[in-house]
């Protein structure tokens, strides 16, 4: 990394930021576009010149290294041609079907996953991939440092590039925040015990979670399983993915009264117990396994536009916002092979979840690393949370997406997802809802987890949960 002399006036890199671009880690967000028609890209400089680039500075940034060591941003001149690829050599010449060229792709966006992002320009690329796959007859990789930002800025950030395929005069939506997070509960008969406990369990799971926080980051960790083996670095990793219909999740929510992203981690809990049963035979369904969960800390009803977010005073700023919560995978019992319980998944999840969101252990967790870096470096606070994720057997994320189909330079876009690279974990599930949809990416470590056998088992998972919650194959 350059060092400049004068650094007056520049953008200070956020403390989130170095994290994510330091000697331990280097992590990545990749969006993946696709797309209904084969691909025109004639266009493709001109609009990432007049629209891409314009989103957000640091998109024409790079970091730097300034007076008393502290990185900064500085605005420099984009060459876009540098970032732009058009791959013609992973494909194989007169492929006789599509689908002969998935697994082209995936070892496509395990390749460029693994690779860093060059010296001395900003931190995002973009490829162009024509060939068609068995999803899309063109497919569009958007590669963005996690520096730049969270999930929910980079995924704002492409879906500014997009507009609604019925009606571009029209703004995109997105689904209200409540109706993945909020679920339908009667309040009518609290009890004073209840209302006793609503008063004190914040303070208690404040206490056991920031207590199971440090513990996690430091001496303990989970057993080694089918989906953990405990690598200490990045390794290379394969995609697969599965669509599931937000109707039928929010039929099962309103059936069991949870939430819609309670359904879906009770559906990955339950997929994932399954996985270790069929990758191994003689597997325990019972080893201490934990998720972390990546939660959103902006306070929010809707989601916000880039505009919204770059504006000062934000009650959405740009940037790194977010926090991972310890959810622990639910245990089966010995002897229960056949999973007589599935939605025991969700209930779980549910219940987890509601008790972390009630406590501080994730602001008391930020203040932690926040004395860590100012007592030591961003690079100590880095080695903390490679080694929390390291600690942990998998790593979950979930972005709300448009309610409408979109497209891309009179490109439909057919589908999307994303997933993030450069973390020490075995396996991380990556969670997008598109036109009615909700997308789960797998991304399993190659050589040791089976994506395919994995997202097997979620649609197994998915099926089992919805016939024992609403009565349907």
């Amino acid at each position: 990394m350059e060092l400049i002399k004068e650094d007056d006036g520049l953008e200070p890199v956020s403390p989130v930021g170095q994290y994510f671009n330091s000697k331990v880690m280097s992590v990545s967000v990749l969006g993946i576009l696709e797309l209904e028609i084969p691909i025109d890209d004639s266009q493709a400089m001109a609009l990432i010149k007049g629209v891409f680039l314009p989103i957000h500075p640091r998109f024409s940034s790079i970091m730097m290294i300034g007076k008393k060591g502290a990185r900064k941003w500085k605005k420099v001149e984009v060459n876009v041609e540098n970032h732009v690829h058009v791959p013609s050599f992973s494909f194989p010449e007169g492929s006789s079907s599509p689908s002969e060229n998935d697994s082209f792709l995936k070892s496509y966006i395990s390749q460029i996953a693994m690779q860093p992002f060059p010296q001395g320009q900003p931190l995002w690329e973009i490829h162009i991939i024509k060939c068609p796959t068995s999803e899309a007859q063109g497919t569009i990789i958007f590669k963005l440092h996690h520096a730049l930002g969270d999930g929910y800025c980079l995924v704002g950030s492409l879906l500014s590039c997009l507009q609604r395929a019925d009606n571009p005069s029209l703004p995109i939506t997105f689904p209200s925040v409540s109706n993945f997070s909020s679920a339908n509960k009667d309040d009518r008969n609290i009890g004073l015990r209840k209302v006793v406990s609503r008063c004190f369990s914040p303070l208690v799971n404040t206490v056991k979670d920031f207590g199971w926080s440090v513990l996690q980051s430091t001496c303990v960790e989970d057993d080694l399983s089918p989906i953990r083996c405990g690598s200490e670095s990045f390794q290379p990793f394969l995609m697969s993915t599965v669509t599931f219909s937000l109707d039928r999740i929010k039929e099962i929510k309103s059936r069991l009264r949870v939430t819609v992203n309670d359904v879906i981690m009770g559906v990955i809990f339950l997929a994932t117990r399954m996985y270790m049963q069929r990758a191994s035979t003689n597997s325990n369904l019972s080893t201490n396994s934990t998720a972390l969960v990546l939660l959103n800390t902006r306070n929010l009803r809707d989601y916000k536009s880039v505009r919204d977010m770059v504006r000062p005073n934000s009650e959405s700023p740009w940037g790194n916002n977010f926090a991972f919560l310890h959810v622990p995978i639910p245990k089966v019992k010995p002897g229960d092979s056949q999973f007589s319980d599935p939605l025991k998944f969700v209930h779980e999840a549910h219940e987890a979840i509601n008790r972390k969101r009630s406590s501080f252990g994730v602001v008391l967790t930020g203040k932690l690393l926040a004395i860590m870096k100012k007592c030591r470096n961003a690079e100590a606070v880095a080695k903390h949370i490679s080694r929390t994720v390291r600690n942990s057997s998998m790593v979950i994320s979930n972005v709300m997406g448009p309610v409408e189909k979109l497209s891309l330079a009179n490109h439909p876009v057919k589908g999307m997802y994303h997933t993030v690279a450069g973390t020490p974990e075995s396996l991380r599930i990556t969670i997008f809802s598109y036109a009615g949809n909700l997308r789960v990416a797998v991304g399993a470590e190659q050589g040791f987890i089976d994506s395919e056998l994995y997202t097997r088992s979620l649609l197994n998972a998915f099926d089992t949960i919805l016939r024992d919650a609403c009565g349907k194959q």
